[in-house]
């Protein structure tokens, strides 16, 4: 099934709320570069933590997303999304804020770390399951792949320039006094976000209120039954899976004992892939009008994981051995780009309304949720099978995410339909 809009969108540059929504995230994505340089070194270098406990640091992080299919359904019940979205903002600067103030009371503690870890990453789930009602009443529909795209965009440049932004704070301030600086960039954020006027429609009624978990399993079950998600979903979750299972960790590890590269050698070639994503996002719109959103999704689930096998093929020369790395990250990069603007503008058409964020929530619990599952099963390839051999299957797992979307009716669609509702573009 092919779609074609009816109507040029008008610059998004001359909306004044995207551009305010598109500021406090490009902003606030800067500040994360910052902490998740930051909070490993004060583990390391104040509290002395061990590898297991720097680990657990980081998987506490991702651990709320796995109740994001009940947050997500306690979300979509609120009336005002903009409001959470400010909220979380604010929780996670006052959470972050508590680092520098212990620290110079010299009481900070590991426990206290894993607690930030804890709410920081529930508030963001929190403001993920809002974001995606609030971006489809602000953004006209016609502008879903271009709006995404230049977030995406802001996405990559902090993947490109934040680590070293963040090093440097480090170096010059110390770690807990640039956390300050994240949290300065959250309420940056809260305020940009907190002044955009756009119309938020009650939540949807629905004869008795239904219970938690049954808004919950509701948006679970919208997502198994429609086409569109259902294949999505089965698609992203097979990447998320095998390339953890091919993670940073083992192509880091790859590289400095099988292709014999230095730390530096090996940074500018990560550096390198994230100019990659930073390029895929600004060509994805551009892509997908020529070959359609659904082709350019399917190009980019083959590109996102297919570069893997290039590390592991890498040999030869030195010039040879680095070339293979920093094209591999390249393509990956351009890869994932391309796959996540089309697929995200896809998914905002065709969720309603009144099921956004507890869908959004429902597919996160599965997609984010697969992650640590697929990095301890690399882990466990590699200790049993080998390096390059583990790179070999996360790289070949990946491609056959495909297989999901061939027989739905994604790689058919070729543009998003204009949404006759949605309000014009304010000046």
């Amino acid at each position: 099934m092919t779609t074609v809009d009816a109507a040029i969108p008008a610059s998004l540059w001359r909306d004044r709320r995207f551009c305010r929504l598109w500021a406090g995230q490009s902003i606030s994505q800067f500040g994360d570069r910052i902490t998740e340089l930051a909070l490993p070194l004060i583990a390391v270098g104040a509290l002395h933590a061990s590898a297991g406990q720097v680990a657990w640091l980081t998987a506490l992080v991702w651990t709320p997303n796995l109740l994001a299919i009940v947050l997500g359904a306690w979300v979509d019940g609120r009336p005002r999304k903009r409001r959470l979205m400010v909220l979380a903002d604010l929780v996670r600067a006052g959470v972050l804020l508590s680092l520098p103030a212990t620290w110079l009371l010299d009481a900070v503690t590991l426990g206290q770390l894993y607690a930030v870890a804890l709410l920081t990453g529930t508030a963001a789930v929190v403001g993920n399951t809002a974001y995606p009602p609030f971006f489809a009443h602000l953004v006209p529909r016609a502008s879903y792949v271009d709006a995404n795209s230049k977030l995406s965009t802001s996405r990559s440049v902090s993947f490109v320039a934040g680590p070293a932004v963040g090093g440097v704070l480090v170096q010059v301030l110390t770690a807990p006094v640039a956390v300050v600086v994240d949290a300065l960039t959250f309420l940056a954020s809260a305020v940009l976000i907190g002044r955009i006027r756009v119309a938020e429609p009650p939540p949807v009624k629905e004869g008795l209120e239904p219970s938690l978990l049954r808004r919950a399993r509701d948006g679970m079950t919208f997502v198994v039954r429609h086409p569109v998600l259902r294949a999505a979903l089965g698609c992203s979750a097979t990447l998320n899976f095998f390339t953890f299972v091919a993670g940073t960790g083992l192509v880091v590890l790859f590289a400095t004992r099988n292709l014999d590269l230095t730390a530096g050698v090996i940074g500018t070639a990560i550096g390198i892939g994230a100019t990659g994503s930073l390029l895929g996002a600004v060509i994805a719109p551009r892509l997908s009008r020529w070959i359609g959103i659904g082709r350019s999704i399917a190009v980019g689930a083959v590109l996102f994981p297919a570069p893997i096998a290039l590390i592991a093929a890498a040999g030869g020369p030195m010039w040879a051995r680095t070339g293979a790395l920093g094209a591999a990250e390249f393509l990956s990069g351009f890869g994932v780009m391309l796959f996540d603007v089309n697929l995200n503008s896809l998914q905002t058409s065709v969720i309603p309304d009144g099921m956004r964020s507890r869908v959004a929530g429902a597919y996160s619990t599965l997609n984010y949720g697969i992650r640590p599952l697929g990095a301890v099963t690399g882990g466990l390839l590699a200790t049993t099978a080998g390096l390059r051999e583990t790179l070999v299957i996360g790289a070949a797992g990946g491609v056959l995410s495909l297989l999901w979307l061939l027989p739905s009716p994604i790689p058919g669609i070729r543009s998003l339909a204009p949404d006759p509702h949605k309000q014009p573009l304010a000046s």
